[in-house]
C-alpha cells in the first residue's frame, strides 16, 4: 500500500516519457494524455480515502527509512492537493486540445505538461527539504518551456524575467537548506521538527524561518515579492496561463503550511506576526490591482494575490478554524482560478481583445459563457452557498477567536472587491450590446467551454457539500495542529 504514495509523482513520469517517442502524432498525445489524466485522477483519489481510512502513508525510496533516505509522505493535506492538482490538469487538458494549436503541441507540449504535473504532485508529496527543492526545479523548469512555447515577442521578454528571479529564488532556496542543515545536521522535515521542539526554536532558528519565508513567498507571490507575477502570467496562452495560476503560486502557499505549521511553530510572536502582516499587505495590494485594470487577464491574476494573502493570513492566525478555513480556500481557489481562466480564454477568443472596453454583449449569444462565468465569479467572492464562502468564513472565525480583528476586516472587506472586480468583467462583458467585429465562427466555444463547466459544476459541489468535505478538512487540520501525528508516522516512533 506504501507504494501508492509514490504513484502520483511516477505515472506522469512514465507517460511524459512515452509521449516525448510519439510527439509528432497529435491524436495519439492527445488520448494518451487524456488517458493519464484519468487515471491519475483514479490514483490519487485512491490516495485520499486510503490516507482517511489508514492514516498517513510514508514510504522510503530504496528501502532508505527516515530519516537517512528519501521518504514520501502522503498526508491528507497532500493528498487533497494532489487530487485537486489532477482534476484541474484534466480540465486543462481538454480545453488545451481545441485552443493551444497543433504547432505547440507537435513541439512537446503534452510531455512538457506531464513533467510539470510530476514536479507539482512530487513537493506535495516530499518528506524532506531536498527533495522539495528538486520537486521545485523540475516544476519550474517545465514551467519555462511552456512559458516559451510558441516563441511570441512578449513571451520571449517575459520569460526571462521570469526566468531570474526564479533563479535567484532557487539559489537562496539551497542557501536556506544549507543553512538549516548546519544548524539542526538533517533535511528530513519530521526530523527538523523534532530537533527544533528539543531546542525550542532560538533566535537563530526564527531568522531561518523568515528566510523560507522569502523563498516560498517568492514562489506564491506574496507582498512584496509578486511583481514578477502579473507580467509573467499575462504572456503564455490560456492554457498555460491556468496551469500556472491554479497550481504553481499554490505550491509556493503548501509549502508556507509545511514549514510554519510542522517546523517553525514555537515562536509565534515572530515569525506568525510577520507572516500576518505580510498577508495583509498582500491583500490590500491585490485588490488595487484587481480594480485598477480593464484588461480581463490582469483582474484574474491580481485576484491570484487576494486568495494568496487570504490564504496566508489563515496560516498566520494558527488555530482549527482559520487552518481549516485555509486548507478549504485553496482547494477552492484553485478549482476556480483554473475555470475563470479558461472562461475569459473563450471571451477574448470571441472578442479578439482582452479589453474590456471592446467587448460587450456576449450573453445574447452565449448564455451557458455568461452564467457559467457568473457562478464562477460569485463563488471567487464567497458568495453562499458557492465554494469561497464556507473557508473564508472559517478564516475570519478563527481571525475573530484569536483577537485579529484588522485582519479580519481586511479578509471581510477584500470580498467586496473581489466580487466588484469580476461583476466588473461580467458587465462589461456579457452585457450591452455586441460588437460587429466579433469572430465567433473560429472558436469552438461548446467545446472549449466544458472543461470550464465541469470545474465550475465540481467547486458548486465542494460548495455545497462542505459537511460531507468537512471530515477530510477536519484531518488534514489536526496534522497540522498536533505535529506529533507527522512525526510517528514518518519516524516511525
Amino acid at each position: 500500500m506504501s507504494n501508492l504514495t509514490f504513484l502520483p509523482v511516477l505515472w506522469p513520469l512514465f507517460t511524459g516519457i512515452f509521449l516525448i517517442f510519439i510527439a509528432k502524432k497529435i491524436k495519439l498525445q492527445r488520448w494518451v494524455s487524456l488517458f493519464s489524466s484519468l487515471i491519475g485522477i483514479v490514483i490519487s483519489s485512491f490516495l485520499v480515502f486510503s490516507v482517511h481510512s489508514q492514516g498517513i502513508l510514508t514510504l522510503g525510496v530504496g528501502s532508505w527509512e527516515a530519516p537517512f533516505g528519501i521518504v514520501i509522505v502522503a498526508d491528507m493535506l497532500a493528498s487533497l492537493l494532489v487530487l485537486t492538482t489532477n482534476i484541474i490538469g484534466l480540465a486543462i487538458l481538454l480545453y488545451s486540445f481545441h485552443s493551444i494549436g497543433e504547432e505547440r503541441e507537435a513541439h512537446y507540449y503534452y510531455p512538457v505538461f506531464q513533467f510539470l504535473l510530476i514536479g507539482v504532485n512530487g513537493a506535495f508529496l516530499t518528506g524532506d527539504l531536498f527533495n522539495l527543492f528538486v520537486f521545485f526545479e523540475v516544476m519550474l523548469m517545465a514551467s519555462y518551456v511552456l512559458l516559451v512555447l510558441g516563441g511570441t515577442k512578449i513571451q520571449l521578454r517575459e520569460s526571462l524575467k521570469y526566468i531570474i528571479v526564479n533563479v535567484l529564488s532557487s539559489s537562496f532556496f539551497v542557501i536556506m537548506v544549507a543553512y538549516l542543515y548546519s544548524v539542526l545536521g538533517t533535511l528530513n522535515m519530521a526530523q527538523i521538527s523534532q530537533r527544533i521542539a528539543e531546542v525550542n526554536q532560538p533566535a537563530i532558528l526564527s531568522v531561518i524561518a523568515i528566510g523560507f519565508l522569502i523563498v516560498f513567498g517568492l514562489k506564491g507571490a506574496i507582498f512584496p515579492l509578486f511583481q514578477w507575477l502579473p507580467g509573467s502570467y499575462h504572456a503564455p496562452p490560456i492554457p498555460v496561463m491556468a496551469l500556472f495560476g491554479a497550481l504553481l503560486t499554490k505550491v509556493g502557499i503548501y509549502s508556507i503550511f509545511r514549514t510554519y505549521t510542522l517546523m517553525f511553530y514555537h515562536d509565534q510572536g515572530f515569525t506568525h506576526t510577520f507572516l500576518a502582516w505580510l498577508s495583509i499587505l498582500t491583500i490590500l495590494i491585490g485588490v488595487i490591482g484587481a480594480l485598477a485594470y480593464w484588461d480581463v487577464k490582469k483582474i484574474i491574476i491580481y485576484n491570484i494575490i487576494i486568495a494568496v494573502g487570504v490564504i496566508v493570513f489563515g496560516i498566520s492566525v494558527m488555530n482549527e478554524q482559520a487552518l481549516s478555513g485555509s486548507i478549504l480556500y485553496i482547494i477552492h481557489d484553485m478549482l476556480i482560478k483554473a475555470s475563470l481562466f479558461l472562461l475569459i480564454g473563450i471571451m477574448i477568443k470571441l472578442t479578439g481583445s482582452a479589453d474590456l472596453r471592446k467587448m460587450g454583449g456576449l450573453i445574447k449569444q452565449y448564455p451557458t459563457l455568461a452564467w457559467t462565468f457568473f457562478i464562477a465569479a460569485i463563488s471567487l467572492a464567497g458568495i453562499p452557498p458557492f465554494s469561497g464562502f464556507a473557508g473564508k468564513l472559517l478564516i475570519l472565525l478563527g481571525a475573530g477567536k484569536s483577537g485579529d480583528y484588522l485582519g479580519m476586516a481586511i479578509v471581510l472587506l477584500s470580498s467586496l472587491m473581489v466580487l466588484y472586480s469580476v461583476m466588473k468583467i461580467f458587465i462589461y462583458g456579457f452585457w450591452g450590446t455586441p460588437r460587429a467585429d466579433y469572430r465567433p465562427a473560429a472558436v469552438p466555444v461548446n467545446k472549449m467551454l466544458i472543461p470550464a463547466v465541469i470545474l465550475v459544476a465540481i467547486s458548486v459541489l465542494y460548495g455545497v457539500g462542505t459537511e460531507a468535505i468537512y471530515p477530510f478538512i477536519s484531518q488534514a487540520v489536526e496534522t497540522l495542529l498536533n505535529p506529533d501525528i507527522y512525526i510517528k508516522a514518518v519516524l516511525k516512533e
